[in-house]
């Protein structure tokens, strides 16, 4: 006879698998849960570095753009300079030809040289030495390029080819850097550093669009200056053109 007892079921082997089952599946759905937690924060990590380098690369843009603008606003100033020497010398022109004009009428005839004799001189305005000239950008211009220029290391700092980065380095300043409290930020130290830098980027980037927008305005101030002076150095320009004529006609009937 068979050594099984009495008691032998031949489907409780079947029954006992069937029961351990269940314990496999929840087992088997507790590491699926733990791997797509991982999954999840390392896709949460993934994003926030995307934020963080797109917020950087928008500040290198910003400071970029900036930097143009300090460029353009000096431009607009030695343009103004040049502007300011033409008028000075077209004033200077005006001044000798107005002489010129005297000596001429002291040569066509000897009342002419008595009335230029007794008649005040037009008052003689000084040419500036060496080409220098007097002229400054308004105050909103000026203080406005300043603000940018201090600036200029940021911009250094952040170019792609000439920035490193170390985002090791932004992990130990974390806690220090930004304005926010630090229970807002998640515990996660890789986290935490990238929503701080992301934090403190926009607020840069808030501070540069600032700066932009005074030095736009300080750029339209300037160029409505110089429109200005443009007008008048026109105007200034056809009164010699006709003067020229007259005393050349002049000197023609000598």
């Amino acid at each position: 006879m068979s050594g099984l007892p009495k008691s032998y079921n031949p489907f409780a082997e079947e029954e006992e698998d069937e029961a351990v089952s269940p314990w496999s599946a929840s087992g088997g759905g507790e590491a699926d849960g733990a791997s797509r937690q991982r999954y999840l924060q390392q896709e949460v990590l993934r994003r926030s570095a995307a934020t963080a380098d797109s917020t950087t690369r928008s500040l290198s843009l910003l400071y970029e753009s900036e930097r143009i603008g300090v460029a353009a606003s000096e431009e607009l100033v030695r343009q103004g300079e040049a502007l300011k020497r033409t008028e000075q010398m077209v004033d200077k022109m005006e001044q000798d030809l107005k002489t010129s004009q005297r000596h001429i009428s002291s040569i066509k005839s000897v009342w002419g040289g008595l009335v230029n004799y007794f008649k005040a001189k037009p008052p003689e305005n000084k040419p500036e030495q060496n080409g220098t000239s007097d002229y400054y950008a308004n105050s909103r211009l000026k203080e406005a390029m300043m603000s940018s220029k201090e600036q200029e290391s940021k911009y250094q700092e952040s170019h792609p080819n000439l920035r490193k980065l170390d985002i090791d380095s932004d992990f130990s300043k974390a806690d220090s850097v930004s304005s926010a409290p630090r229970d807002s930020y998640p515990k996660n130290q890789h986290l935490r550093a990238y929503h701080q830098k992301i934090d403190n980027n926009l607020d840069e980037m808030s501070s540069g669009l600032s700066r932009l927008k005074n030095l736009a305005l300080g750029l339209q101030t300037e160029i409505d200056e110089q429109d200005d002076m443009l007008d008048r150095l026109t105007k200034k320009v056809e009164t010699l053109d006709v003067n020229i004529k007259s005393t050349d006609k002049k000197v023609r009937q000598l």
